[in-house]
């Protein structure tokens, strides 16, 4: 059987967990599901599973009327019954909740998503005429207050390289794997800075992505559109390196064709790249807390200072509403604007003789 790809892998795994969880939702949940699937992501329908399925766990913790009732026993008609009110209590509660034990809590933009995944269960149904109200419209999404993006400074990108690959800096147990991995490692975080592509994007390359000729890689976008990202001669330099040493590991099944491996010889995971991304940047800066997405945001800074061009950063990084990114780099646009007000001159300022 031919290797199954990345992707396909994810969306096969989010397809067992969305039907797992649809075993806990209302029954009518699962004409939503089948019908939201031509458009929609495998990992939306997941996030949207697990939104609903905290909604109607609510539902029936503070209602008494559905309180004796199994959730998937529960009739599309509780749709019209909830008012625009017991959202706006739900909400509330998603500000702490304990379940099975454990406390929860959510930020604005945890509310804000677990509002857009009831929105979106409403308007279905709303729109094939199977309920007669639509609440979730009624209530206000929450706002957003935008918090300052965490980047790495032009010395601490520096920095940050030099340590994969001295590996100073390390505790003794993490210099041990360093020696077994520096090579993949500088290759990585190296693509992560020089590419500005997502940590998903990254775990999902294959060997055949890579195309020297015209040193570009060939990546998934979150839509599920494919693009080629172009990179520098410092990202090729790493990439050639680590690719000499790959070609001596046996990778295992299924895995032959994954670009970066992990330690057991398995395409590397989310996780492994997170991880290890934040071991190395503790080397590096304690202040700040960084994440492959802060090496995105590191290299979407530093291109949009040298270019000033916030169209080429939202195509390069992958966004389809350039609104995204110009809201991601207003600062660096107000510094540009202070710039911009000492550049013309008025009057010349220097001594003028007499004549």
């Amino acid at each position: 059987m031919a290797e199954r790809s990345y992707n396909d892998t994810v969306n096969v795994q989010n397809e067992i967990k969305i039907r797992e969880q649809l075993k806990e939702l209302p029954y009518f949940c699962k004409e939503f599901f089948i019908g939201i699937e031509p458009n929609t992501q495998s990992r939306t329908r997941l996030a949207y599973a697990y939104d609903l399925g905290l909604f109607f766990y609510f539902i029936k913790e503070t209602n008494p009327y559905y309180a004796k009732q199994d959730i998937n026993a529960f009739p599309i008609d509780i749709l019209d019954q909830i008012t625009a009110t017991d959202i706006e209590e739900y909400l509330s509660y998603l500000k702490y909740y304990e379940k099975d034990g454990v406390e929860h809590t959510n930020d604005e933009r945890g509310i804000m998503r677990k509002l857009a995944s009831l929105r979106s269960l409403y308007n279905y149904f709303y729109k094939k005429e199977k309920i007669e109200k639509n609440p979730a419209l009624l209530v206000n999404m929450p706002k957003n207050h935008q918090k300052n993006i965490i980047r790495l400074d032009v010395d601490e990108v520096a920095s940050l390289l030099d340590k994969v690959d001295s590996g100073e800096g390390l505790t003794d147990k993490q210099k041990i794997y360093h020696e077994k991995t520096k090579i993949r490692d500088a290759a990585l975080i190296t693509l992560l800075l020089g590419t500005g592509i997502r940590v998903s994007e990254c775990v999902g390359l294959d060997i055949d992505d890579v195309d020297f000729k015209n040193n570009g890689i060939k990546v998934h976008r979150k839509g599920g559109a494919e693009t080629i990202v172009y990179f520098g001669d410092e990202v090729e330099k790493a990439l050639r390196t680590y690719l000499a040493e790959r070609e001596n590991i046996i990778a295992c099944d299924g895995h032959q064709n994954a670009l970066f491996l992990s330690m057991q010889n398995k395409r590397i995971g989310v996780r492994s790249v997170e991880n290890l991304v934040k071991k190395y940047a503790k080397t590096v800066t304690q202040l700040k807390n960084i994440t492959p997405h802060k090496l995105r945001s590191t290299y979407g800074t530093s291109l949009y200072r040298e270019t000033g061009d916030i169209y080429l950063v939202a195509d390069v990084l992958g966004h389809k509403d350039v609104n995204t990114t110009r809201k991601h780099y207003a600062a660096i646009e107000e510094d540009r604007r202070r710039y911009a007000a000492k550049m013309v001159k008025l009057r010349d300022d220097s001594p003028r003789e007499d004549s």
